[in-house]
């Protein structure tokens, strides 16, 4: 029963949370949870307006996830290069886990890090 009320809980905090990023980064079209990893990594790397080649869309994805991971854990951030661009150090690889479990661990890490920016509650 805790394991049904902790997934409804995520799914109404993740559903929420596509809402609000979607009527505010895509017109109303739902962000996927790559694109929130997008979002993530652009708000760390602090240059919004900066415009990015396809390296570095997928550069700030990465950000973004080691971002979400790091409170668990997996990621540690490092440094920031010359150009501004954030250094995460793995500390632990992530464990192996089957596609389903994958998405649960990414959207309660992804809900996490908007709760603590206060986006959602």
């Amino acid at each position: 029963m805790a394991n049904y009320t902790r997934d409804q809980e995520l799914k109404i905090r993740w559903d929420k949370l596509i809402e609000f990023l979607s009527d505010r980064f895509s017109d109303g079209a739902d962000v996927d949870v790559e694109g929130v990893l997008y979002l993530i990594g652009l708000q760390e790397y602090g240059k919004p307006h900066e415009r990015f080649k396809k390296e570095d869309n997928v550069n700030l994805i990465h950000i973004g996830l080691c971002t979400i991971l790091e409170p668990f854990g997996h990621y540690r951030f490092d440094f920031y290069d010359e150009q501004g661009w954030p250094h995460f150090e793995l500390v632990e690889p992530l464990p192996n886990l089957k596609p389903g479990e994958q998405r649960i661990l990414v959207k309660t890490a992804i809900v996490d890090y908007f709760v603590q920016q206060g986006v959602i509650s």
